[in-house]
């Protein structure tokens, strides 16, 4: 049955188109765009406005806020019901699309392909690759063991050295179903025993890891903080910089000329600085890191944003609960980003990121992805309250 949806307002993914213009939708697809449209149901939004659905590029859907205690002491399944709570709320907020950026693997996935959970379309990253003392590597000063994201059959174990090891341990990647690798350039904030602002990796190892991902055909994205892990990511030939936190015109140049996305999640930091305000018990280290890298993350992002460089959305939601994560926008836009950049790095920017060419716009041909919300978009303040509706594939699932 054919649909036609009568916004106030719609947002192409690229900017917004004159009044009156509306959706229509069959089978699954959008199949015309414009004013008077004719189908066999009609939908009134009356002050709405009809975007593309939604993407995060950067989430961690096996976990809903980190708690080392609870993550030793629960069982090991639990993480997979976790992921099918927070895969619902995501969708609920109106995103349609997400890459997990270690955690969620194969298995997961295909419980959205077949129906058996409701959620967005997913990219996975599986695990996070890290050198021994790096960003993903669980031996605390204590000499316990607490991976983040432990070893299992699925997921292949996140710590590798050498050139040799990061070629094998990509392919096991691959083979475990990633769509994309994930290694840390840098230190990070939520790791206790490495500096955000050291480089991590060799040039050798790093290419050795861009050059298999690649002969499979799978992009690479990049944990970095310190500038010359974001370099050395950039030149050995990453897709995307994650976090950026330290970046800076000499980063956004090479960035820009290497055609390389920046997914800057703005709201790591503030949302630990918050948990850390209400009492989460955390190491005074990562407290410490946390505050710096607030501060420099704010200033940081206003600088990309009048260099120019290609930004996506991503959230980092895992570290903190999911659910949130629409707050994203609200900080892209006071970082400078006009409502239309806001809204094309969520929507078609990010799809772009991702490789997928059907959809992130609101064009006939591309999948009927959608999200609606009250009220205009020339603010985001308080937008996970203002979600009227979600369609996902032309099905409404909110």
């Amino acid at each position: 049955m054919s649909t036609v949806i009568r916004p106030e307002k719609v947002f192409d993914g690229e900017t917004f188109l004159p009044s009156g213009t509306e959706v229509l939708i069959d089978g699954g697809q959008i199949r015309e765009v414009g004013p008077g449209l004719v189908a066999d149901d009609i939908v009134e939004l009356p002050n709405c406005t009809l975007t593309p659905g939604l993407i995060d590029c950067h989430v961690h859907l096996t976990i809903d806020g980190i708690n080392p205690l609870a993550q030793l002491t629960e069982p090991f399944s639990l993480q997979f019901y976790t992921a099918a709570d927070t895969l619902r709320r995501t969708l609920d907020l109106g995103i349609t699309t997400v890459r997990d950026a270690a955690g969620a693997d194969a298995g997961i996935k295909r419980a959205i392909e077949l129906g058996l959970v409701e959620g967005p379309d997913m990219r996975i990253a599986v695990n996070i690759l890290s050198q021994t003392g790096g960003h993903s590597d669980g031996v605390t000063p204590s000499g316990a063991v607490h991976h983040l994201l432990p070893e299992h059959p699925g997921r292949p174990g996140p710590v590798v050295d050498g050139v040799e090891e990061m070629r094998k341990r990509v392919r096991e990647l691959q083979r475990a179903g990633a769509d994309v690798v994930k290694i840390c350039t840098s230190g990070g904030v939520s790791s206790v025993t490495d500096n955000p602002h050291h480089a991590q990796f060799s040039m050798d190892e790093l290419e050795a890891c861009v050059r298999e991902a690649k002969s499979g055909q799978t992009p690479v994205m990049a944990h970095a903080q310190g500038k010359q892990g974001i370099i050395n990511a950039i030149r050995a030939g990453v897709r995307s910089i994650e976090h950026g936190v330290y970046a800076d015109d000499e980063c956004f140049q090479l960035m820009i000329e290497h055609n390389v996305w920046l997914v800057p999640t703005l709201l790591a930091p503030v949302a630990l600085n918050r948990m850390i305000d209400a009492g989460a018990s955390v190491a005074d280290e990562v407290a410490r890191k946390s505050r710096e890298a607030g501060i420099a993350h704010a200033a940081m992002i206003k600088q990309a944003v009048k260099a120019g460089v290609k930004i996506a959305m991503g959230t980092d939601a895992g570290l903190f609960k999911h659910g949130i994560n629409l707050e994203e926008l609200q900080l892209m836009q006071r970082a400078g980003m006009s409502p239309e950049a806001v809204l094309h790095a969520s929507t078609q920017s990010a799809a772009q990121l991702l490789g997928f060419d059907d959809r992130g716009a609101i064009r006939p041909g591309l999948r009927a992805d959608l999200a609606v919300f009250r009220g205009d978009l020339t603010s985001f303040e308080g937008l996970s309250s203002r979600v009227a509706g979600v369609y996902k594939s032309g099905r409404k699932v909110r």
